[in-house]
């Protein structure tokens, strides 16, 4: 059952890092809100599925492993998918702004096994 969906967003300003955009995004939905959801519901937090989704315009450069490695528990499934925004510099010359967003829907298996 889900339960909340958190949303963040994150730059990369001059290397063009979309892994590090990507992961200030996840830093950016994760430490802004504090969730109890866990604990409401009688959970370990570690029981927690988190569907999580960024969006970067070079999805094939961003880790993976490097994302999941952000969560400090729960289950997260990452996907990446072609969105945020690339601001290419004035002058055409260095690596762009990239801007990543993300979002985290939080979930449970609501029926506990006995």
């Amino acid at each position: 059952m889900r339960i909340l969906t958190e949303f963040g967003m994150g730059t990369s300003l001059r290397r063009g890092d979309y892994t590090e955009a990507a992961s200030r995004a996840l830093r950016d939905a994760l430490w802004h809100n504090s969730i109890n959801a866990a604990e409401v519901f009688g959970f370990a937090r570690e029981h927690m599925r988190l569907t999580v989704e960024i969006g970067v315009a070079d999805p094939d450069a961003v880790e993976v492993a490097a994302l999941e490695a952000v969560f400090p528990y729960g289950r997260p499934q990452v996907r990446v998918v072609e969105g945020g925004l690339d601001i290419p510099r004035p002058d055409g010359s260095g690596n762009p702004t990239v801007i990543a967003v993300a979002a985290i829907t939080v979930s449970f298996e609501m029926e506990r096994s006995a």
